[in-house]
């Protein structure tokens, strides 16, 4: 089926379009756009420039996307935005492209993003993540797999917020945020393990148990983090997500909140 495009939407003449494309009144796709299979554009929104959209994305109404970043380092070198199949971008959300730091700006497959939401230059969100209205993530912020960041909580820079993570509501996440644990606050502290969102997802008994274990010994224990490490490699259980977890804890550059 070929695209429908609207009369006054403006489309750039070097723009790649799909098949089943619908693009709204007003809406504008600027130069070196691609987008996908059954895409929506919504009317009024903006690919600004350089956006990558995968199969079946939906673009909100006033969200503008691949807009230059906020960083004034930035020399108009050719970086972009990618967005994977099957994503939402509600309304008037925020998408600037990358740096050189990366190239490139990343939201994963499945994602939910919702109104309002600004993710700044070289930022990448996992698959199947959700970020709930006014979320605001600043610059090289990294956001794993299934991780959800409720409403009106704000990212430091190169913060690191790890996979099937849950942060509350108006939180001021300044530090990393580790994987399978729920955090919330200003400051942002941690509150133990999502575990609603381990259930939701069917992790096994064994593994959450395990996971419990380990975040009450780098957490909720005496020892410092070299001796958490020594106790949690005799202790464990090695699954894959109590490894992942450690490895986490092992690169964070911003320390994780307590």
């Amino acid at each position: 089926m070929t695209a429908r495009i609207h009369p006054t939407a403006i489309v750039s003449s070097d723009a790649q379009i799909g098949h089943d494309v619908a693009i709204g009144p007003f809406a504008i796709v600027g130069e070196r756009c691609v987008i996908g299979d059954g895409c929506i554009i919504a009317p009024r929104a903006m690919l600004e420039r350089n956006v990558i959209l995968g199969a079946n994305v939906k673009i909100g109404s006033g969200s503008i996307l691949g807009g230059d970043p906020q960083d004034l380092k930035f020399k108009d070198e050719y970086t972009t935005v990618e967005i994977g199949d099957d994503t939402t971008i509600r309304e008037y959300s925020t998408i600037n492209r990358g740096t050189t730091q990366s190239f490139k700006t990343t939201v994963g497959k499945g994602c939910f993003i919702m109104s309002y939401v600004h993710l700044a230059h070289d930022c990448h969100v996992g698959d199947g993540a959700i970020l709930v209205n006014s979320v605001q993530l600043a610059g090289h912020v990294t956001v794993g797999d299934k991780a959800i960041i409720a409403g009106q909580s704000a990212a430091h820079q190169f913060v690191k917020i790890g996979q099937y993570s849950f942060v509350g509501g108006c939180s001021r996440i300044s530090q990393d945020v580790p994987p399978y644990i729920k955090a919330v606050g200003n400051p942002i502290k941690l509150y133990g393990l999502n575990s609603v969102g381990l259930q939701r997802n069917n992790f096994p008994e064994e593994v959450v148990r395990e996971l419990k274990r380990a975040y009450r010994l780098f957490f909720r224990s005496e020892l410092n983090v070299t001796q958490a490490k020594e106790r949690a490699a005799t202790e464990l259980t090695p699954f894959p997500e109590v490894l992942e977890l450690l490895r986490f804890l092992e690169g964070s550059d911003r320390g994780v909140g307590m």
